[in-house]
């Protein structure tokens, strides 16, 4: 059983020593235990110090691609080095590395495919009240999303089992959490949470410059994965809405033309009329999105099938 802890870094020179230190080396149920880390074009010296501290393997992006599509590249590289199971930690030691242990767990009992640590945020004291709260509401808004009970849904600190990571498909540009969770609800992929402990904190977080970019950010993602994973649902609530609202200046309309005739309510069968096409245009649009989506699961199977062969050709 190999497992290999992948870490995205970008400027992690000062914090990535620490962070490597912590990860533990030997783990009960696992063979082999490997770093692997995902320099972000850093313009600092991360790469070189993660040579000097034993890293065993680096790789490089040309220039800064973010959070999500290093997390991505990490994964599919772990995957080509033989990985059974693949931990993803941040480079500013944030996560007690030791817990680690308690992490891998769920996977190697046949319990879960992911697993996610939980930071009990609230009790976190270096978090704000502010991103205290925003982390309560965003992960209560990925569990009626995704239909996974995860109350840390933006924790970093997660496992993830060969066969789950080979069926997860990383699409965003900003942050991989959510959207991973999404997914593995829709692809019924087990989850599971574990308490985890955190250290102290070393740097302000580099993910977002401000709090109401995060909510932009974070909120997009959601909707983007819920509308590909459940178009039908989501279309379908939009154009019974919009026909509801237009119903009623219709109604307004037909009771003002047939008691005091129609005249100086025009406007009113024009605008309900407008709200009615355009929900009948919001049904149209979730059957042919359902229909596209059915198409993306296929195309999905067919990529899971093709990795597969991939890295058993790599094995070989």
């Amino acid at each position: 059983m190999k497992l290999i802890v992948q870490i995205p870094c970008f400027n992690e020179e000062e914090t990535l020593p620490a962070t490597v230190a912590d990860i533990p080396r030997r783990i009960d149920g696992i063979d082999v235990v490997e770093i692997l880390i995902i320099d972000d074009g850093s313009s600092d010296k991360t790469t070189e110090v993660a040579s000097q501290i034993g890293v065993d393997h680096i790789v490089e992006n040309a220039h800064n691609l973010g959070l999500a599509r290093s997390f991505a590249r990490g994964l599919e590289e772990c995957l080509k080095r033989g990985a059974d199971i693949v931990v993803n930690t941040d480079g500013d030691n944030q996560y007690c590395g030791a817990d680690i242990a308690k992490l891998v767990q769920p996977i190697l009992k046949g319990e879960a495919e992911l697993v996610v640590g939980d930071r009990n945020t609230q009790r976190v004291e270096h978090f704000s009240p502010i991103k205290k709260l925003l982390q309560n509401l965003g992960s209560r808004v990925v569990r009626n999303l995704s239909g996974v009970n995860v109350d840390d849904a933006v924790s970093g600190f997660r496992a993830i089992s060969r066969e789950a990571a080979l069926r997860i498909n990383i699409v965003s540009s900003f942050s991989y959490t959510t959207e991973m969770l999404i997914q593995a609800g829709k692809k019924q992929i087990s989850v599971v949470a574990v308490p985890v402990k955190t250290n102290k904190k070393t740097r302000e977080s580099r993910l977002f410059r401000n709090i109401p970019q995060f909510i932009t950010q974070q909120l997009a993602t959601m909707l983007r994965m819920y509308v590909m994973y459940r178009p039908l649902r989501f279309f379908f609530a939009l154009g019974a809405v919009l026909t509801l609202i237009g119903m009623l200046p219709v109604l307004r309309f037909m009771y003002a033309y047939f008691t005091v005739g129609g005249a100086g309510h025009i406007q009113s069968l024009v605008l309900g009329g407008t709200l009615l096409l355009m929900g009948f245009a919001a049904f149209i649009v979730g059957l042919v999105a359902d229909i596209i989506n059915f198409n993306r699961q296929l195309i999905e199977i067919t990529l899971e099938k093709a990795r597969k062969q991939e890295l058993s050709s790599l094995d070989d």
